[in-house]
């Protein structure tokens, strides 16, 4: 069995020895928004410190009204909140835990109606124009984070994290792009570098020496205009100087378009540039960015890239991740996917933020597995991810669980969303599952195609179907061809499109599918840094090649849609962009506003702004949406069986794992 001594071991701050390796990085929940926002905040943080997590990171806090991102009404910064703020800290010190503050002053990243910066620079990602800070106002800010430090401290957190990376207000004095003035806060490194070196210095003063002051550092700005090796390195060293404790990791700019987080940017993909870091400081250095396996975490530390690994999405997936590792119960890992489908995505339109694979994330008040006062035989039809999650749950109730499964694997439609490239965590949720089914003692009987007699004649006390979904096949004359493929056939590997490929339907599924044409598996740092046009030796100011690199994929790709709208604008926020810039690269051909007239073996015959064409395709795959699977419900409900649908079998509008893993849940808590 593998050993994780590296990342299990302590690690001493001088003044604090914290247990592990492993910290929960900073992440918005909304919750700070939310009704009873702060006892749900102090039971999400105490489950995690509870479940191994040495060092946590909150949410940023502003440390003045300027600097709010401005995400909700009720966002405030410390002043008057110390008392709330006790709430977690004293949770989270229960369960021997450290805490910090993340203090983060947005600038001209603030959704409100009047963002500071540095110069009046318009982000890309912001509608208003930030006002320029005086100089007065600078050295306000500079006592503000200061006081807010000193707050945080009488609420009892550990230490602050002082946000200085990500295109926030430290970054944008750090950086030539955003720093236009010519006074002393401006215009050579010197002068830039003198802002967030004050702050360092200034929270040090206020807080004394026997308290954490973490300095987020951008190590990759992936932007133009952004800082050179030569002064991360040189800020990193001033920074230690300046009073900071740990040095954590930061990864690109929000407005950068080279992705960061999501499934196709490799495991452990950016731990080459924290290795720099800690080669040129002696306080301890933290690597970030797709990190959610301990093998990964315990590769980074071995190997010196890092002293510590920074996670946030994979504590949302399982609260007690690095507890499972210290008792060698890997397998029983929830394993974040990087799908941003529940965490980010809702954040990002300010909802509160959970997990796709973990629906008690930031729930925890609400949601609970509580022992069934009366265990029954239930049945669970299908094992795909809603029927997975039911039967899991209604076996950890203690209910008697027996799963039937038409086909010869557990997934369902998760094992063809992991033959995607970047999607390959998916199968980590199945191993997931069917560790549970063993722990649970649950019934698995695959290779079922059970009938409504059989279950009733089995005399279950209730039936719950998740069977999925029936592909739906548009009206198109010559659909039935033999050049007309569905995605699951493709998927499954049943059957290998031609050279030439028409996509119908530009959904989920179909830039999926066109991911998977022309996609490729990004086997490293070199693979995904040639993609991406990131400079290894970054070199460059922000880390980037100054040439866009192109991959022109060996297929032709058509990527259909009835509708002239924006292409992939059903994506998920924090994806969805990044998708629809790989699939250019490879000269994907968008075909919008089509009218589908027929199909022969000429390819896919349409009509586009009043125009006939032919896409002279070999193959055309059906991605045109779905349809509910109801036939057994409908001959259960007849025999007056106690019967509920879940998943893709409820409703089957845009395959939704998020919805069907959360109704699984739900309902077995109620049966």
């Amino acid at each position: 069995m593998k050993t994780y001594t590296s990342c299990l071991q302590t690690l001493d701050l001088g003044h604090v020895v914290l247990k592990n390796r492993f910290m929960m990085g900073s992440m918005h929940t909304g919750l700070e928004e939310a009704e009873n926002g702060f006892q749900r905040m102090a039971a999400f943080y105490a489950e995690r410190a509870a479940g191994g997590a040495a060092l946590i990171v909150t949410g940023g806090v502003s440390p003045n009204e300027a600097g709010k991102l401005g995400l909700g009404p009720a966002e405030r910064t410390m002043v008057s909140m110390v008392d709330k703020h006790r709430l977690i800290t004293d949770a989270v010190h229960q369960h021997d835990g450290k805490i910090l503050l993340q203090l983060l002053h947005a600038g001209r990243y603030s959704k409100h109606d009047s963002p500071v910066a540095p110069s009046p620079i318009q982000s890309p990602i912001n509608r208003i124009t930030p006002r320029e800070l005086a100089s007065d106002e600078i050295l306000q800010t500079i006592e503000d984070f200061a006081s807010s430090a000193l707050l945080a401290k009488q609420a009892g957190y550990d230490g602050v994290e002082i946000m200085g990376s990500e295109g926030y207000l430290i970054s944008q004095f750090l950086a030539a792009r955003t720093n236009h003035r010519e006074d002393e806060w401006g215009g050579n490194w010197l002068k830039r570098k003198k802002f967030a070196l004050k702050v360092i210095d200034k929270v040090r003063q206020a807080v004394g020496s026997n308290w954490i002051i973490m300095f987020r550092i951008s190590v990759l700005d992936l932007v133009e205009g952004g800082l050179t090796q030569d002064e991360i390195l040189d800020l990193a060293r001033d920074a230690e100087t300046a009073g900071a404790s740990l040095l954590d990791s930061g990864i690109g700019w929000h407005e950068s378009r080279v992705p960061t987080i999501m499934g196709s940017v490799p495991h452990g993909g950016f731990s080459w540039a924290t290795r720099r870091l800690k080669d040129a400081v002696s306080i301890p250095v933290i690597a970030c960015n797709r990190i959610n396996h301990p093998d990964i975490a315990e590769d980074i530390i071995s190997k010196g890239d890092a002293d510590m690994v920074s996670m946030a999405r994979p504590w949302l997936a399982d609260g007690a991740f690095a507890h499972k590792v210290q008792n060698g119960k890997i397998e029983s890992i929830n394993t974040c996917i990087a799908c941003n489908q529940a965490c980010l995505d809702l954040v990002f339109v300010g909802k509160e933020a959970t997990c796709l694979v973990n629906p008690r994330a930031c729930r925890e008040t609400l949601i609970n597995i509580q022992p069934a006062r009366s265990p029954k035989r239930i049945a669970v039809v299908g094992a795909g991810p809603a029927g997975l999650s039911c039967a899991t749950a209604l076996g950890e109730r203690g209910h008697r669980v027996t799963m039937f499964e038409a086909s010869s694997n557990l997934g369902g439609q998760f094992n063809l969303a992991a033959a995607i490239p970047g999607k390959d965590d998916y199968r980590q949720t199945v191993r997931y599952f069917q560790q549970q089914l063993q722990q649970y003692n649950v019934d698995v009987r695959l290779d079922r195609h059970v009938s409504a007699a059989t279950l009733i004649e089995s005399g279950f006390d209730e039936v719950v179907l998740a069977t999925g979904i029936n592909p739906r096949t548009p009206n198109i004359p010559g659909i039935d061809g033999p050049n007309v493929m569905a995605y699951a056939e493709v998927l499954s590997g049943q059957s290998i499109p031609g050279r030439r490929v028409a996509i119908i339907g530009a959904g989920g599924i179909g830039f999926d599918m066109a991911e998977f044409l022309v996609g490729t598996t990004h086997e490293g740092p070199e693979d995904f840094a040639n993609e991406w046009g990131i400079g290894l030796s970054n070199e460059m100011p922000g880390g980037l090649l100054t040439e866009n690199v192109l991959h022109e994929a060996e297929r032709k790709v058509f990527l259909c849609q009835r509708n002239d709208q924006r292409f992939g604008r059903t994506l998920g926020k924090s994806t969805g962009w990044a998708l629809r810039i790989s699939l250019e690269k490879r000269g994907i051909n968008f075909i919008g506003g089509a009218r589908y007239i027929a199909i022969d073996e000429q390819g896919l015959h349409i009509e586009q702004a009043g125009e006939q064409k032919i896409l002279a395709v070999d193959t055309i795959v059906v991605c045109a949406g779905q349809t509910e699977n109801r036939d057994l419900y409908n001959e259960l409900i007849a025999g007056a069986v106690p019967t509920h649908l879940i998943g893709g079998a409820d409703l089957a509008a845009e395959l939704d794992a998020k919805r069907a893993i959360e109704q699984g849940l739900l309902l077995a808590n109620k049966l």
